[in-house]
């Protein structure tokens, strides 16, 4: 049996981004929004999902949406943050002057 794609869809109602696989969900990440940020809170993938980089696929399709969306991103969640760490393009959602609260400086001011 073929599974297909993942699927990650926004639950405005929820807030969180949902990510199925073949039509049952597998995850989700929280979020709150307030004005032009958006604060990741919690992930979470099913332990009958994991070791399939559905959490990656998640968080990149949420940071991607939020970016869409030009909202800034506060990554409360430890997966989400270690996530911006090993992907430096997704720094740029993060303000500059919140960078050092989520220990993302991305080098920058160590010179």
């Amino acid at each position: 049996m073929q599974q297909s794609e993942p699927q990650v869809a926004d639950n405005p109602e929820a807030s969180r981004f949902e990510i199925t696989v073949d039509g049952a969900l597998a995850g989700f990440a929280d979020y709150r929004l307030n004005g032009p940020r958006i604060s990741f809170t919690h992930t979470e993938i099913d332990p009958a999902f994991e070791g399939r980089g559905l959490g990656s696929t998640l968080v990149r399709a949420a940071l991607d949406a939020a970016r869409d969306a030009g909202l800034s991103v506060l990554p409360f969640c430890p997966f989400v943050k270690r996530y911006i760490e090993r992907h430096p393009d997704y720094l740029d959602l993060v303000p500059a002057d919140q960078r050092a609260r989520f220990s993302l400086d991305g080098g920058e001011g160590s010179e």
